[in-house]
């Protein structure tokens, strides 16, 4: 008599099932590819319709030249990107009168839950030409940021 351990039939997997449904998947696969798309049309927008809207006074825009010279809305002579210390202390003086006079951002007017520092109006918008050293811009911000300013942005239309 042979011993029960070898006579036993030992496990496999069947993987003719297997290879069944990756022959379908792959077929379907073959027919559904030449129907995707090839290419994506774009909407492109109009042109903008030339508007003249009157900027709000509130607005803080410093202005960087070709020169590296500064200027904040009107007023010229605000330093250079060399030395940003007049620049800094217009700002700081200016947020402290803003703080005084209670001259809050358009959506804070009525926001009595946030705290009134957080409710005044420190947007400092940033135009420089596109031609400044990265490193230069990166230390405005930092400057502007030491001031109080809570949003700054920069702005692209009209850069050299």
């Amino acid at each position: 008599m042979s011993n029960s351990k070898d006579s036993s039939a030992k496990p496999n997997i069947n993987v003719t099932p297997l290879i069944d449904v990756l022959l379908v998947m792959l077929i379907i696969f073959m027919v559904a590819a030449p129907l995707r798309p090839h290419r994506f049309i774009a909407k492109l927008p109009s042109p903008p319709i030339e508007q003249h809207v009157e900027p709000n006074p509130l607005t803080l825009v410093v202005t960087v030249e070709l020169d590296g010279t500064i200027s904040l809305n009107d007023l010229r002579n605000m330093g250079t990107l060399d030395d940003l210390s007049k620049l800094s202390s217009r700002l700081v003086d200016l947020f402290a009168e803003r703080t005084r006079n209670h001259v809050y951002r358009e959506d804070m007017r009525s926001r009595s839950d946030v705290p009134e520092d957080a409710r005044i109006e420190k947007t400092v918008f940033i135009r420089a030409p596109r031609s400044l050293n990265y490193g230069e811009v990166a230390r405005l911000i930092d400057t502007l940021k030491g001031t109080g300013a809570s949003a700054i942005g920069l702005q692209l239309d009209g850069l050299n």
